[in-house]
Protein backbone atom coordinates (compact mmCIF):
# COMPACT_ATOMS: atom_id res chain seq x y z
CA UNK A 1 0.00 0.00 0.00
CA UNK A 2 1.25 3.53 -0.99
CA UNK A 3 1.87 6.14 1.94
CA UNK A 4 -1.69 7.98 2.94
CA UNK A 5 -0.08 11.37 3.10
CA UNK A 6 -1.28 14.74 3.27
CA UNK A 7 -1.03 17.62 0.69
CA UNK A 8 2.44 18.54 0.54
CA UNK A 9 1.10 22.35 -0.44
CA UNK A 10 -1.44 21.93 2.55
CA UNK A 11 1.75 21.13 4.94
CA UNK A 12 3.55 24.24 3.66
CA UNK A 13 0.93 26.45 4.34
CA UNK A 14 0.36 25.14 8.19
CA UNK A 15 3.89 24.71 8.64
CA UNK A 16 4.54 28.49 7.71
CA UNK A 17 1.68 29.50 9.53
CA UNK A 18 2.56 28.53 12.75
CA UNK A 19 6.20 28.98 12.24
CA UNK A 20 4.88 32.67 11.96
CA UNK A 21 1.61 32.96 13.87
CA UNK A 22 0.31 34.68 10.80
CA UNK A 23 -1.55 34.22 7.96
CA UNK A 24 -0.70 36.78 6.13
CA UNK A 25 2.98 36.37 7.28
CA UNK A 26 2.90 32.90 5.80
CA UNK A 27 1.14 33.93 2.70
CA UNK A 28 3.68 36.53 1.91
CA UNK A 29 6.45 33.13 2.15
CA UNK A 30 4.90 31.29 -0.11
CA UNK A 31 3.82 34.00 -2.65
CA UNK A 32 0.10 33.18 -1.86
CA UNK A 33 -2.70 34.48 -1.00
CA UNK A 34 -4.16 34.96 2.57
CA UNK A 35 -7.66 32.84 1.55
CA UNK A 36 -5.34 30.62 0.21
CA UNK A 37 -3.57 29.79 3.36
CA UNK A 38 -6.69 29.60 4.82
CA UNK A 39 -7.92 27.21 2.33
CA UNK A 40 -4.72 24.58 2.74
CA UNK A 41 -4.92 24.93 6.45
CA UNK A 42 -8.54 23.64 6.51
CA UNK A 43 -8.06 21.29 3.86
CA UNK A 44 -5.15 19.59 6.03
CA UNK A 45 -7.59 19.71 9.54
CA UNK A 46 -9.73 17.66 6.99
CA UNK A 47 -7.34 15.45 6.07
CA UNK A 48 -6.25 15.24 9.75
CA UNK A 49 -9.65 15.13 11.27
CA UNK A 50 -8.37 17.56 13.63
CA UNK A 51 -8.71 21.41 14.30
CA UNK A 52 -5.00 22.94 14.44
CA UNK A 53 -5.67 26.09 15.09
CA UNK A 54 -8.21 27.65 17.42
CA UNK A 55 -9.63 30.73 15.66
CA UNK A 56 -11.35 33.96 16.68
CA UNK A 57 -12.14 36.58 14.45
CA UNK A 58 -9.04 37.53 12.93
CA UNK A 59 -6.58 35.68 15.71
CA UNK A 60 -5.56 32.18 15.32
CA UNK A 61 -3.58 30.19 18.02
CA UNK A 62 -2.23 26.74 17.96
CA UNK A 63 -3.90 23.99 19.48
CA UNK A 64 -2.05 21.64 21.75
CA UNK A 65 -2.26 19.29 18.74
CA UNK A 66 -1.00 21.81 16.23
CA UNK A 67 1.84 22.74 18.46
CA UNK A 68 3.05 19.18 18.76
CA UNK A 69 2.57 18.84 15.30
CA UNK A 70 4.01 22.06 13.54
CA UNK A 71 7.11 21.31 15.53
CA UNK A 72 7.98 18.00 14.43
CA UNK A 73 7.04 19.76 10.99
CA UNK A 74 9.47 22.08 10.95
CA UNK A 75 12.38 19.80 11.98
CA UNK A 76 11.46 17.59 9.06
CA UNK A 77 11.02 20.00 6.36
CA UNK A 78 14.44 21.91 7.69
CA UNK A 79 15.93 18.24 7.01
CA UNK A 80 14.14 17.72 3.94
CA UNK A 81 15.24 21.26 2.30
CA UNK A 82 19.05 20.25 3.74
CA UNK A 83 18.98 17.10 1.81
CA UNK A 84 17.56 18.92 -1.31
CA UNK A 85 20.21 21.53 -1.37
CA UNK A 86 22.70 18.56 -0.87
CA UNK A 87 21.47 17.14 -4.37
CA UNK A 88 20.95 20.41 -6.07
CA UNK A 89 24.74 21.11 -5.13
CA UNK A 90 25.98 18.26 -6.62
CA UNK A 91 26.40 14.07 -5.26
CA UNK A 92 30.41 14.96 -5.55
CA UNK A 93 30.54 17.77 -3.21
CA UNK A 94 31.66 16.75 0.60
CA UNK A 95 31.54 19.81 3.32
CA UNK A 96 34.14 19.58 5.91
CA UNK A 97 34.33 21.20 8.99
CA UNK A 98 38.23 21.33 10.58
CA UNK A 99 40.12 23.81 12.99
CA UNK A 100 42.01 26.40 11.91
CA UNK A 101 45.47 24.81 11.98
CA UNK A 102 44.47 21.48 10.29
CA UNK A 103 43.34 23.36 7.56
CA UNK A 104 46.10 26.08 7.15
CA UNK A 105 48.93 23.89 8.06
CA UNK A 106 47.99 20.53 6.97
CA UNK A 107 45.16 20.11 4.87
CA UNK A 108 45.13 22.75 2.64
CA UNK A 109 48.42 22.27 1.37
CA UNK A 110 47.82 18.95 0.42
CA UNK A 111 44.54 19.25 -1.07
CA UNK A 112 46.50 19.01 -4.85
CA UNK A 113 46.71 15.47 -4.32
CA UNK A 114 43.73 14.49 -3.81
CA UNK A 115 42.05 13.62 -7.16
CA UNK A 116 38.58 15.26 -6.09
CA UNK A 117 39.46 18.58 -4.27
CA UNK A 118 37.55 21.00 -6.57
CA UNK A 119 34.84 19.04 -4.84
CA UNK A 120 35.08 20.26 -1.58
CA UNK A 121 33.98 23.17 0.57
CA UNK A 122 36.19 23.54 3.33
CA UNK A 123 35.03 25.44 6.49
CA UNK A 124 36.94 26.61 9.41
CA UNK A 125 35.78 26.91 12.93
CA UNK A 126 37.24 29.38 15.07
CA UNK A 127 37.09 27.24 18.35
CA UNK A 128 36.13 23.61 18.45
CA UNK A 129 34.10 22.20 15.57
CA UNK A 130 30.70 21.66 16.38
CA UNK A 131 29.89 17.31 16.42
CA UNK A 132 26.37 18.71 16.09
CA UNK A 133 25.84 17.33 12.38
CA UNK A 134 21.94 18.33 12.71
CA UNK A 135 23.46 22.26 12.77
CA UNK A 136 26.93 22.11 11.90
CA UNK A 137 26.21 22.03 7.83
CA UNK A 138 29.37 19.26 7.30
CA UNK A 139 29.37 15.99 5.98
CA UNK A 140 32.78 15.76 8.02
CA UNK A 141 34.68 17.18 10.51
CA UNK A 142 37.97 16.98 11.76
CA UNK A 143 37.93 16.57 15.61
CA UNK A 144 39.91 17.52 18.27
CA UNK A 145 39.91 13.96 20.18
CA UNK A 146 39.16 10.54 19.22
CA UNK A 147 37.02 10.30 21.77
CA UNK A 148 34.27 7.80 20.61
CA UNK A 149 30.83 9.67 20.47
CA UNK A 150 27.31 8.08 20.24
CA UNK A 151 25.66 7.92 16.95
CA UNK A 152 29.02 8.75 15.35
CA UNK A 153 32.04 7.34 13.55
CA UNK A 154 34.97 8.71 14.83
CA UNK A 155 38.36 7.19 13.56
CA UNK A 156 42.03 8.53 15.08
CA UNK A 157 43.87 10.12 12.50
CA UNK A 158 47.54 11.37 13.54
CA UNK A 159 49.35 11.42 16.60
CA UNK A 160 52.08 13.94 17.52
CA UNK A 161 54.98 15.06 20.38
CA UNK A 162 55.05 19.17 20.59
CA UNK A 163 58.53 21.14 20.96
CA UNK A 164 59.24 24.50 21.27
CA UNK A 165 59.63 26.75 18.04
CA UNK A 166 60.55 30.30 17.43
CA UNK A 167 60.89 32.48 14.65
CA UNK A 168 64.68 32.66 13.18
CA UNK A 169 64.19 36.44 13.75
CA UNK A 170 63.61 36.25 17.20
CA UNK A 171 66.70 33.21 17.37
CA UNK A 172 68.97 35.37 16.05
CA UNK A 173 68.82 38.30 19.00
CA UNK A 174 67.85 35.97 21.61
CA UNK A 175 70.34 34.22 24.11
CA UNK A 176 69.01 30.46 23.95
CA UNK A 177 71.34 27.94 24.44
CA UNK A 178 69.83 25.64 26.49
CA UNK A 179 66.53 24.57 27.77
CA UNK A 180 66.91 26.97 30.75
CA UNK A 181 67.43 29.71 29.00
CA UNK A 182 63.67 29.62 27.58
CA UNK A 183 62.59 30.71 31.48
CA UNK A 184 63.60 34.25 30.31
CA UNK A 185 61.94 34.87 27.29
CA UNK A 186 57.99 34.99 26.83
CA UNK A 187 56.34 31.49 26.76
CA UNK A 188 53.02 31.36 24.96
CA UNK A 189 50.40 28.85 26.78
CA UNK A 190 47.93 26.77 25.02
CA UNK A 191 44.38 27.29 26.57
CA UNK A 192 43.15 23.55 25.84
CA UNK A 193 45.95 21.51 26.15
CA UNK A 194 49.36 23.37 27.90
CA UNK A 195 52.19 20.73 28.49
CA UNK A 196 55.13 23.15 29.30
CA UNK A 197 55.57 21.57 32.45
CA UNK A 198 55.28 18.54 30.70
CA UNK A 199 58.36 19.76 27.81
CA UNK A 200 60.74 21.34 30.96
CA UNK A 201 60.29 17.73 32.88
CA UNK A 202 61.15 16.16 30.06
CA UNK A 203 64.36 18.52 29.75
CA UNK A 204 65.28 17.44 33.12
CA UNK A 205 63.74 20.70 34.60
CA UNK A 206 60.88 19.68 36.72
CA UNK A 207 58.74 22.15 38.74
CA UNK A 208 60.49 25.36 37.51
CA UNK A 209 58.60 28.96 37.99
CA UNK A 210 57.10 29.45 34.06
CA UNK A 211 57.29 32.78 32.99
CA UNK A 212 53.83 34.60 32.76
CA UNK A 213 53.03 35.10 28.76
CA UNK A 214 49.83 35.56 26.54
CA UNK A 215 47.23 31.93 26.78
CA UNK A 216 45.37 31.64 23.61
CA UNK A 217 42.04 29.14 22.93
CA UNK A 218 44.36 27.22 20.02
CA UNK A 219 47.60 26.37 18.48
CA UNK A 220 47.20 28.29 15.03
CA UNK A 221 47.07 31.92 17.06
CA UNK A 222 49.91 30.53 19.24
CA UNK A 223 51.73 29.60 16.01
CA UNK A 224 50.56 32.84 13.85
CA UNK A 225 52.14 34.89 16.94
CA UNK A 226 55.67 32.85 16.87
CA UNK A 227 56.12 33.22 13.48
CA UNK A 228 56.12 37.21 13.75
CA UNK A 229 58.86 36.66 16.44
CA UNK A 230 56.42 37.50 19.48
CA UNK A 231 57.62 34.76 21.58
CA UNK A 232 57.75 30.95 21.68
CA UNK A 233 55.04 28.31 21.83
CA UNK A 234 55.36 24.23 22.03
CA UNK A 235 53.76 23.44 18.51
CA UNK A 236 52.20 19.93 17.51
CA UNK A 237 55.11 18.45 15.11
CA UNK A 238 52.65 16.77 13.20
CA UNK A 239 51.14 20.40 12.18
CA UNK A 240 54.43 23.07 11.68
CA UNK A 241 56.91 20.06 10.17
CA UNK A 242 55.48 21.72 6.75
CA UNK A 243 56.33 25.54 8.17
CA UNK A 244 59.68 24.22 9.58
CA UNK A 245 60.78 23.24 6.22
CA UNK A 246 59.59 26.32 4.55
CA UNK A 247 61.85 28.27 7.10
CA UNK A 248 59.31 30.41 8.59
CA UNK A 249 59.85 28.83 12.12
CA UNK A 250 62.64 26.90 13.70
CA UNK A 251 62.49 23.94 16.22
CA UNK A 252 64.61 24.28 19.46
CA UNK A 253 66.67 21.68 20.66
CA UNK A 254 65.88 17.81 20.56
CA UNK A 255 63.41 17.60 23.43
CA UNK A 256 59.62 16.86 22.93
CA UNK A 257 56.62 15.51 24.71
CA UNK A 258 55.74 11.94 24.11
CA UNK A 259 53.34 11.29 21.09
CA UNK A 260 49.64 11.58 21.87
CA UNK A 261 46.53 11.52 19.31
CA UNK A 262 45.51 14.42 17.87
CA UNK A 263 43.26 14.96 15.22
CA UNK A 264 40.06 11.96 14.43
CA UNK A 265 37.98 12.21 11.60
CA UNK A 266 34.22 12.41 12.45
CA UNK A 267 30.95 11.24 10.52
CA UNK A 268 27.56 9.94 11.33
CA UNK A 269 28.00 6.71 11.43
CA UNK A 270 25.19 5.58 9.02
CA UNK A 271 27.10 7.57 6.26
CA UNK A 272 30.39 5.97 7.25
CA UNK A 273 30.37 4.02 4.11
CA UNK A 274 29.63 6.48 1.84
CA UNK A 275 32.01 6.23 -1.34
CA UNK A 276 32.56 9.93 -1.05
CA UNK A 277 33.06 10.27 2.78
CA UNK A 278 35.01 6.93 2.57
CA UNK A 279 37.62 8.01 0.08
CA UNK A 280 38.38 11.32 1.76
CA UNK A 281 38.73 9.36 5.10
CA UNK A 282 41.22 7.05 3.07
CA UNK A 283 43.08 9.41 1.82
CA UNK A 284 43.59 11.15 4.51
CA UNK A 285 44.78 7.96 6.58
CA UNK A 286 47.03 7.70 3.41
CA UNK A 287 48.80 11.03 3.79
CA UNK A 288 49.22 10.86 7.44
CA UNK A 289 50.83 7.86 7.37
CA UNK A 290 53.29 8.82 4.75
CA UNK A 291 54.18 11.91 6.72
CA UNK A 292 54.88 9.63 9.24
CA UNK A 293 52.28 10.96 11.71
CA UNK A 294 49.49 7.92 11.72
CA UNK A 295 48.49 7.36 15.44
CA UNK A 296 50.05 4.07 15.66
CA UNK A 297 53.44 5.87 15.26
CA UNK A 298 56.06 4.98 18.05
CA UNK A 299 55.20 3.80 21.54
CA UNK A 300 53.58 5.51 24.06
CA UNK A 301 51.74 7.51 22.50
CA UNK A 302 49.00 8.97 25.13
CA UNK A 303 44.92 9.80 23.40
CA UNK A 304 44.15 13.04 24.35
CA UNK A 305 41.86 16.73 23.22
CA UNK A 306 44.30 18.64 20.98
CA UNK A 307 43.87 20.89 19.12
Amino acid sequence: MGRKLPPFAAVRAFEATARHGSVKAAAEELCLTASAVSHQIRALEDFLDTQLFERSGNRIALTLTGQAYAGKLTHLLDDFLQETEAVREGPRLLRVLSTPGFAARWLVPRLHRLDFAADIRLRVSNGAPSLDFATNDADVVIQWSDAPTPGLSVEPLMSSARYPVIAPSLKARAAIRQPRDLLGQRLIYDETDDAWAQWFAAASLPDVALPEGPTFPNCELATSLVEQGQGISLAYDAVVRDTIAAGRLERLFDVQTPPMAIYAVACLEPRAGEPRIAAFRDWLRAEAAQAGVAPNVGPGIVTHAAE
